[in-house]
C-alpha cells in the first residue's frame, strides 16, 4: 500500500549491490524528463515550506539546481523572509543561506552567504556559486539526490563532495535530502565512506 508520505526516515536496507553508474545514468534521465515536473515541484516547494517553519535552524546550507534537481531557493528565500518579518529578532538569529564553494584542496565544500542579487560567478562546473560573500557555518543541509534508499542512504554524483562535507563539519549538520518521489532505490546499500542523511524530504514519497 502506498501513502503519501513527505518526510522518509532511515529504514532496513537491502542487500543487492546495483551497478551505480548506471542506476545514475537512469535516475538522472528520468529526473530529466519527468512527468507531471511542475505538480511535483510545487508539492516538494510546499513540503519543504512547512517543514522549515518547525525548524529552529537558522543557517541553510542549500544548492543551486542542476540537470533536472528540485529548487531549494524559493522556499529558502520564503524562509529568511519570514524570519525577517519577527519582530525582536536578535543579530545571532537572523536567518542565512548558503551555497556551496568548492575547497580545491580537501575536495570539500564550503557555504557561503547568498542572497538573491548577491554577486555570483561560475564554478569550475558551471555551476553560479557566490563571490566574495562571507563564509557560514550552517546548522542544517538540504543536499540533492540522483537518488535515495532506506536508511538514509544517498546516491550523488560520484564525486563524494557531500560525503566528505559531511564527515568534516563540526558539528555536523542536520542533512536533508531533497528527491523526487520516483528517485526512491530499494536497494542501494550503502559504501564505506558514504555519510548517511538524516531524512529524505519528497513530494510524495512511499512509506518504507
Amino acid at each position: 500500500q502506498q501513502q503519501c508520505q513527505n518526510l522518509s526516515h532511515i529504514d532496513s536496507i537491502m542487500s543487492t549491490r546495483p551497478d551505480k553508474k548506471a542506476l545514475r545514468q537512469r535516475l538522472m534521465a528520468q529526473r530529466q524528463s519527468l512527468p507531471s515536473r511542475t505538480a511535483r515541484s510545487a508539492a516538494l516547494h510546499a513540503a519543504l515550506q512547512a517543514w522549515l517553519a518547525g525548524r529552529t535552524e537558522t543557517c541553510v546550507g542549500a544548492y543551486w539546481p542542476i540537470k533536472g534537481e528540485f529548487d531549494p531557493l524559493p522556499a529558502l528565500c520564503h524562509w529568511q523572509q519570514e524570519g525577517q518579518q519577527q519582530e525582536g529578532q536578535q543579530a545571532n538569529q537572523r536567518r542565512r543561506i548558503g551555497l556551496p564553494v568548492m575547497d580545491k584542496a580537501s575536495k570539500t565544500l564550503a557555504f557561503h552567504d547568498w542572497r538573491p542579487g548577491c554577486p555570483m560567478e561560475m564554478d569550475a562546473w558551471g555551476i553560479p556559486q557566490p563571490k566574495g560573500t562571507p563564509a557560514i557555518a550552517p546548522d542544517l543541509l538540504l543536499v540533492p539526490c540522483v537518488g535515495y534508499a532506506p536508511g538514509g542512504v544517498r546516491l550523488g554524483y560520484g564525486g563524494g563532495f557531500y560525503d566528505r562535507t559531511l564527515a568534516a563539519l563540526r558539528p555536523r549538520p542536520y542533512a536533508v535530502g531533497l528527491a523526487f518521489a520516483c528517485a526512491f532505490v530499494a536497494d542501494l546499500p550503502p559504501e564505506p565512506h558514504d555519510a548517511p542523511l538524516d531524512a529524505i524530504l519528497t513530494d510524495c514519497a512511499e512509506s518504507h
